[in-house]
């Protein structure tokens, strides 16, 4: 692997030449970066390439890298994993110390200043309910959700990649405070049928977006899928086909959807000519994945 900004930039044109090659605009295509288990110095350096949104499907982890991103202004920690000097400027926090500058959101070129949902960002910082102004996020979690999670994953998290159950999207809407935007988020549909993975079986997804779009703290933007690995290019492109046409039924049923989350590091293009939305990758910008 090289550097992360030498992977970024081969992801995004992978994106582009996928995107070409099915007629679509790349901007529509967001990259979700999946940083789970890589330390908060290599987010911070992706963001220092572009990079915006970052996706993760361990909770404590999750949270622990927002207090590590909150450093001190020249303080060593202002490095990426190679021991360069990232930017020194920052935020200040009513508790003393500057943050990293970092705006964590959805973005392509121009559209730099808008997250994943279309909402301008602040360029410096929001203030969390507990007060103290923290590094404007977006967190994309990703995964099945335990029932004992939904409180932290809808306090801390944009987005979620993975609901399966109606009674997890009620946690999360009851768990999610007032003031902030609705939570982002995704039907995980299990296009393959494996019993190893998390989702609904194709055909379920009509009561669960019912139940979902009831919600007034939750919105309902699309599906996801995590294939059955194959060589077959074929064979993973009628599995994203088919999650591409469970998404327009529902939408012709009128369920406002926009979202496809689907397509890695090894499958991007198929999910992107298939229609994908949001692919989500990380061995490929991040390397091999670490084992904690």
């Amino acid at each position: 692997m090289g550097t992360i900004a030498a992977n970024l930039q081969a992801v995004r044109s992978r994106i582009a030449r996928a995107a070409a090659a099915a007629g679509r605009p790349a901007d529509d295509i967001a990259l979700i970066a999946v940083s789970k288990t890589f330390p908060a110095a290599m987010i911070a350096e992706a963001y220092a390439c572009g990079q915006r949104a970052f996706g993760e499907n361990q909770v404590q982890e999750a949270v622990k890298k927002v207090a590590e991103l909150r450093v001190a202004h020249g303080h060593p920690e202002h490095r990426n994993s190679s021991g360069d000097a990232l930017p020194s400027s920052g935020v200040a926090s009513p508790e003393g110390p500057l943050l990293l500058p970092l705006e964590w959101h959805v973005a392509h070129g121009h559209r730099e200043n808008r997250n994943s949902s279309g909402d301008a960002l602040p360029s410096s910082g929001v203030a969390s309910p507990e007060g103290p102004l923290l590094l404007p996020l977006e967190w994309h979690f990703i995964g099945p959700i335990q029932s004992n999670k939904t409180r932290p994953i809808a306090e801390h998290f944009q987005w979620v990649h993975g609901v399966e159950r109606a009674r997890i999207a009620e946690r999360l809407n009851d768990a999610r405070q007032e003031g902030l935007p609705p939570l982002q988020v995704c039907i995980q549909v299990n296009v393959s049928g494996e019993a190893s993975k998390s989702g609904i079986a194709p055909g379920e997804e009509t009561p669960l977006a019912e139940a979902i779009s009831r919600l007034p703290r939750l919105r309902l933007r699309g599906l996801m899928t995590i294939p059955e690995p194959t060589a077959d290019p074929a064979q993973r492109r009628r599995q994203f086909a088919r999650v591409r046409e469970l998404k327009d039924a529902l939408v012709a049923r009128g369920y406002p959807l926009d979202t496809l989350s689907m397509g890695m590091s090894d499958d991007l293009e198929d999910a992107i000519l298939e229609g994908a939305t949001m692919v989500r990758v990380g061995t490929a910008i991040f390397g091999s994945r670490r084992r904690n």
